[in-house]
């Protein structure tokens, strides 16, 4: 198995900087035997980390996931997330056990919390620990929470139990450098990126075709794609979830483990692509 670098979790369990996102795997029935493969070589290079949510295709993309982790499952981190209208402390027990029905599997080794919604925060911490004492989920995280949600979120009952916060992020939205992610590294919390490579559309087209990241990209022998990946693992204390649909995609994904940028590479995609100042709005997809 390749080796990669790692982030550490509050809780001392160390992960692969790299994993596999999900969103839309499993919408398109033509497409599954190549996406369960994908999933599958992804895991055996190294990518253990699997990401799914109940959300994704209403269930869809946990079927296809339960499908591709049959026979390696002690193999696989397995991570899903609730809707935030099934986050209180009995539907999200409700929520839990379909999401393991659709999964193939009598736990997760993290449950997220997919964006804050209506329900307190309070009630949802009493049903992530009450799946954690059932055995069905080991630990649970958040998604999509700012700063001032993660500090209202440590200072609840149980609540320093959270183990990460999933957020959006690439170099074309560094909105989190001003106060989230440097919130989250003091508390020793890694962030999960979901959309590293963005998320499509312009923005991608933008970011992929810009002089600077061709330019970088071609100086250590890479695509745009895999430099925006090798771009969030920067810091150490984040873990990337770019899709893999494709085991030719896989591929590519798994060698950016390789991939040095040097401090001059960092500089001039500072410069083309520059963090904001001041705080702005969360981004959510």
């Amino acid at each position: 198995m390749i080796k990669q670098p790692t982030v550490t979790l509050p809780d001392g369990t160390q992960l692969p900087a790299i994993g596999q996102g999900t969103w839309r795997i499993g919408d398109d029935p033509s497409k599954r035997m190549e996406e369960i493969a994908a999933l599958r070589l992804g895991v055996e290079l190294g990518m253990k980390v699997i990401d799914t949510a109940e959300m994704y295709g209403e269930g869809l993309s946990e079927e296809l996931v339960g499908e591709a982790i049959h026979g390696i499952r002690d193999e696989v981190f397995l991570v899903s997330k609730v809707y935030p209208h099934n986050a209180g402390k009995n539907r999200i027990i409700t929520s839990c056990e379909q999401s393991l029905r659709r999964l193939k599997t009598d736990h997760l080794d993290l449950y997220l919390l997919h964006w804050r919604g209506d329900i307190p925060l309070a009630e949802t911490i009493q049903g992530m620990q009450r799946l954690v004492e059932e055995g069905k989920i080991d630990r649970w995280g958040v998604s999509n929470l700012d700063k001032d949600d993660m500090e209202e979120l440590i200072q609840l009952d149980k609540g320093n139990r959270c183990m990460v916060n999933q957020v959006l992020y690439h170099l074309g939205s560094r909105g989190i450098e001003v106060d989230l992610l440097p919130w989250q590294e003091k508390h020793q919390m890694p962030i999960m990126a979901y959309s590293p490579l963005a998320q499509g559309g312009s923005l991608r087209k933008e970011l992929v075709q810009h002089e600077t990241v061709i330019k970088v990209a071609e100086k250590q022998g890479i695509s745009p794609y895999q430099l925006l990946l090798a771009w969030t693992l920067r810091s150490g204390n984040v873990l990337s979830l770019p899709k893999s649909s494709s085991e030719k995609h896989v591929k590519e994904n798994a060698f950016v483990y390789e991939v040095m940028l040097s401090a001059e590479d960092l500089k001039q995609l500072d410069e083309a692509f520059p963090a904001p100042m001041n705080k702005v709005p969360l981004d959510i997809v």
